[in-house]
This record gives structure tokens, C-alpha cells and sequence, in this order.
């Protein structure tokens, strides 16, 4: 018999992308996708999608009904309906209960987690190229940093308790690609870049078709003589300074002190246009570069786009310049809305000889 595999956050890009990928593999029989919100479009005909919030119980009640012995967990995201907190309760309180599902599901083999890079934070003191088994100098403080670094805590927890599944971690670097929907894709999709005064970070992208297949990897074909498991770094070879990114997609910059910039990120965030976080402002500052040689080692797969290859697909359907001048003027109005109302002149006197600045008053 072929596989049933659970897919969580499908209703984002790239759960969306996994589940079809993985729906017409042969030795698949089932996929499940399960999400708040169903996914754009027919995935598959071996695809049945399951309205679940995972911050509920029902997880385990699906996972029992269809016999699942594969699960991916993409639902680890950095952004989401409802806000900070509810993104935060989605990414750890949710993970909880998909781990409580999978811990009396006595079918289960194989447990995949989506991670990030960004466990390792971004600080001055930090070393050239982190490796799985470093620690970050300074532990990441708040946003989706530390819910991963909560998620894996909980996951390895959990690897204790199940020896008899094989947990894979993967902590992916930035993910981009012609349908980029991650808050660094927003940020570069800004008509001008705001940047860090006296900081021209290095970066590293991993292009969403090579995540696919690192994943397809993960859950279905482990390499001969191995299980792929433990905790992987996953990044296109190569880095990126943040000026050639803007170069390479024809966006000025405006390089700010750090207070300023963290003004302009909490009215960008309020204008809806992306959300540039206190993590993202860190990573803009100091940057993060991984070492991938444990990928290419254990999965004996080494990404096909580069990080420069996978910016350039991402960047090849941006719009160069400013934004359209109807979205300029929205942006600008919402800026004005939000920095508060312009003080109204004082009203002229009216003077009786000429009735009609009374009108004008």
C-alpha cells in the first residue's frame, strides 16, 4: 500500500505546491491537506482537504480517520490572518496539539517540520556561516524566530518520545520564487528600499521549487542507507549582498539610522503594504549565511537554483520603479491618515463691508 500523508498550511503557496507535487507520486495512495482556509484551486484528485484549525483538538480525529503515517507541518509561517497573536498561537499552540495527534497515532513513520534559518538570529557578533550545531550569540527575542525555536523544542521533545518515527527538521533560508508570498518578498516588492545606515548585509534565498523537492525528499525517499533525519540547514549556494539585491531590481534606497527605521517599519506595517518586522530589521542589519554541506551529505541533493539563480527568478516578474501612481497615491493617503491629521489654518476674520468672506471663513 502507498502512503497517506498529512500536509499542513496548505492554503499558503507552498503547502499548496508540496500537496500537488506529492498527490501524483505513484507510491502515494493519499494526501490530506489540512488548513482554516482551503487552497486555491484543485490540487489533485488524490487530494482531500479537511477544514482544521490545528490550535484544536480535531487534528488527531483526522489523523486516526485516514490512517496517516506521514506528516509535513508547514504551518510554521511568519505571517497570517488575525495578527501577531494569532499567528503566534497557530505556530506554537498549534504545533502542540499536532504533536499531541501524532504521539497516539500508532501508525506514524515520518514526521517533516518546516523550520528557518532564522532560529540563529542576526547579531554583530555572530560567526560567518552557521552550522547546524551552533548556538546564536543572542537567542531571537520575539517574532517567528522564537516561535520556530519553540517549535523545535517541542518537536525534538517529541522525537524522544517516539523513537520509532523518523523526525526531520529543516530550516529553510529565505524562500523566494515567481510567487513569492513571504514578508521579505513584500519587502523587496516596496517601489523604494529602506535600509540600515552603514549596513550592507549578506543574504541567502532558497528558491520554492528546490524546497518542494527538499521536502519531496524528506517525507518519501530517504536516501539509501539513510533515514534523513535530524535537523538540516536548506539554502541555495551563494550569498547576496541586500545593494545588489536592489540593484538587480532596479529599486533605489534610503538608508536610515535604526530608530528611524524601525519607524518606518511600524507604518509600513500599518499600511498593509509588507510587514517588516523587528526580526526582518535585524536581518537587514547584520545578515545570516548557513552551511548546507549536511543537505548535500544526507540527502545527496544540492539546490538547483543558486541564491543569486533564485533572487533572479523572483525578480524577473517584479515591476521596476515606483509603484503604479493610483497605488502610490493610496500608500501616501494611508501614511497621511496615519501620521494624523494637518492642523487646519485659523479661520479669517469676516468683516462687515464685505459679506462674502464670511463665506470663505
Amino acid at each position: 500500500m502507498g502512503k497517506v500523508v498529512l500536509v499542513t498550511g496548505v492554503a499558503r503557496h507552498l503547502g499548496a505546491r508540496f500537496a500537488a507535487a506529492v498527490s501524483r507520486r505513484p507510491d502515494v495512495d493519499l494526501v490530506v491537506g489540512v488548513d482554516v482556509r482551503a487552497p486555491r484551486g484543485n490540487v489533485h484528485p488524490d487530494f482531500r482537504f479537511v477544514q482544521v484549525d490545528l490550535r484544536r483538538p480535531a487534528i488527531a480525529r483526522v489523523m486516526a480517520e485516514h490512517d496517516v503515517d506521514t506528516v509535513v507541518h508547514l504551518n510554521v509561517s511568519a505571517s497570517g490572518p488575525g495578527g501577531r497573536a494569532a499567528v503566534k498561537e497557530t505556530n506554537v499552540i498549534g504545533t502542540m496539539q499536532l504533536l499531541g495527534a501524532c504521539q497516539k497515532a500508532p501508525g506514524l513513520r515520518r514526521l517533516v517540520v518546516k523550520s528557518t534559518t532564522g532560529v540563529y538570529g542576526s547579531a554583530p557578533r555572530d560567526p560567518a556561516v552557521f552550522g547546524e550545531r551552533m548556538q546564536p550569540k543572542d537567542l531571537p527575542r520575539g517574532g517567528f524566530a522564537k516561535d520556530a525555536a519553540e517549535v523545535e523544542g517541542y518537536v525534538r521533545g517529541f522525537a524522544r518520545r517516539r523513537p520509532d518515527v523518523a523526525v526531520t527538521v529543516l530550516r529553510f533560508a529565505n524562500i523566494l520564487g515567481p510567487a513569492g508570498d513571504t514578508p521579505l518578498s513584500d519587502y523587496f516588492a516596496l517601489p523604494v528600499l529602506p535600509t540600515v545606515l552603514g549596513h550592507d548585509p549578506r543574504l541567502q534565498f532558497i528558491h520554492e521549487d528546490d524546497a518542494v523537492e527538499v521536502l519531496r525528499l524528506a517525507a518519501l525517499e530517504p536516501r539509501r542507507g539513510t533515514t534523513n533525519t535530524g535537523t538540516f540547514n536548506v539554502a541555495g549556494e551563494g550569498v547576496l549582498l541586500l545593494s545588489q539585491c536592489a540593484r538587480r531590481l532596479g529599486r533605489p534606497t534610503v538608508p536610515l539610522l535604526l530608530p528611524a527605521l524601525s519607524l518606518v517599519a511600524g507604518l509600513v506595517r500599518q499600511t498593509r503594504v509588507a510587514d517588516i518586522s523587528p526580526e526582518q530589521i535585524r536581518l537587514l542589519t547584520h545578515g545570516r549565511v548557513v552551511d548546507t554541506t549536511q543537505l548535500r551529505e544526507t540527502f545527496g541533493y544540492t539546490p538547483k537554483f543558486s541564491t543569486p539563480e533564485a533572487f533572479a527568478d523572483f525578480a524577473a516578474v517584479q515591476s521596476t520603479g515606483l509603484l503604479p501612481p493610483e497605488r502610490l497615491t493610496a500608500v501616501t493617503d494611508r501614511l497621511a491618515a496615519l501620521l494624523g491629521p494637518e492642523p487646519s489654518d485659523p479661520p479669517r476674520p469676516s468683516h462687515p463691508s464685505h459679506p462674502s468672506n464670511s463665506s470663505r471663513s
